[in-house]
């Protein structure tokens, strides 16, 4: 039995909590993970998981051996790493989390670059505009934008852009263009249901606040941009979100004499693991690609 094999199916599977999850992220079919797991349990001569209705849960020497185990995989990985040189270039498998439209608009086109970069590398994306549990789906690193809801997680600012309330020409043709936040009460917002529908703004130094109302609230940031390309209304949204649009004129700014709060890209951790070198080294791919086109910001 290869020792390190071994214990990267066993991290697996306790960050996943089955041996099928672990399976489908090694690329492996599940009775190879069990039977890896049940040579390792004989010549441990412990028993390192314990198996119920509701998953796989580590024992007390399950857990010792996990972290342990978990600490000299990705020392191993990154001696290697530095063994190769800060030049060379990254293998294994990556997973990244990001949200769907995010990372179509700005990080996709951009991946072959990184995958040139790194042609020993295998990159999977996970697109989900929610915060998914980041160890039980085995991510390296999450791109998120707006406020973390985890405090335990490991973050990093990469990138502040700027967000405007936004409408097409052929909206604000039909219902008039707000002049103050105030007329937005007289107006159908689009409302993004993972931002409070309170928006708040400043101008000289004064704050205001105007609760918003609409007949439509959307679920994912897609629904938000086919709303608002479809004329049903006004919304707030990051300028990243609709940058083609805002480039081309098919989207406008409104209410550009206030200020709306800015809003940060994280790259996000798991808690708990070390943060790998193929993690800082995307985080670092995502800074560049983002700093070197900043999002066009609303004028104060």
């Amino acid at each position: 039995m290869d020792r390190y094999q071994a214990m990267a199916t066993f991290v697996r599977v306790v960050e996943t909590g089955s041996f099928s999850a672990a399976a489908r992220h090694l690329n492996v079919g599940q009775p190879a993970v069990s039977k890896t797991i049940a040579q390792l349990e004989s010549r441990l001569q412990v028993s390192l998981l314990i198996r119920s209705t509701h998953g796989l849960t580590p024992t007390e020497a399950g857990q010792s051996f996990y972290e342990r185990a978990r600490n000299a995989i990705q020392e191993a990985d990154e001696a290697e790493l530095a063994a190769k040189g800060a030049g060379a270039g990254l293998s294994g498998r990556l997973r990244v989390s990001a949200a769907t439209t995010f990372a179509r608009l700005h990080v996709i086109p951009k991946l072959p670059h990184f995958l040139a970069a790194h042609p020993h590398l295998d990159v999977d994306i996970i697109l989900d505009d929610r915060m998914i549990d980041l160890v039980a789906e085995g991510v390296d690193i999450s791109l998120r934008m707006g406020m973390l809801s985890d405090s335990t997680a490991v973050a990093r600012k990469i990138a502040t852009g700027g967000r405007s309330v936004l409408a097409t020409p052929a909206y604000l043709a039909r219902a008039g263009k707000p002049q103050s936040p105030a007329d937005l009460a007289n107006h159908e917002a689009i409302i993004y249901s993972q931002q409070p529908n309170v928006w708040s703004f400043t101008r000289d130094g004064a704050a205001v606040s105007v609760s918003v109302g609409g007949r439509l609230r959307v679920s994912a940031a897609e629904g938000l941009r086919a709303a608002l390309l479809a004329d049903m209304g006004l919304t707030i949204a990051s300028d990243w979100m609709f940058a083609p649009e805002l480039e081309n004129g098919a989207i406008v700014r409104v209410l550009e004499a206030w200020s709306l709060p800015p809003i940060g890209l994280w790259a996000v951790f798991p808690a708990g693991r070390m943060m790998t070198a193929k993690a800082r080294r995307f985080a670092a791919f995502v800074e560049e690609i983002m700093g070197s086109k900043p999002a066009p910001s609303q004028t104060a």
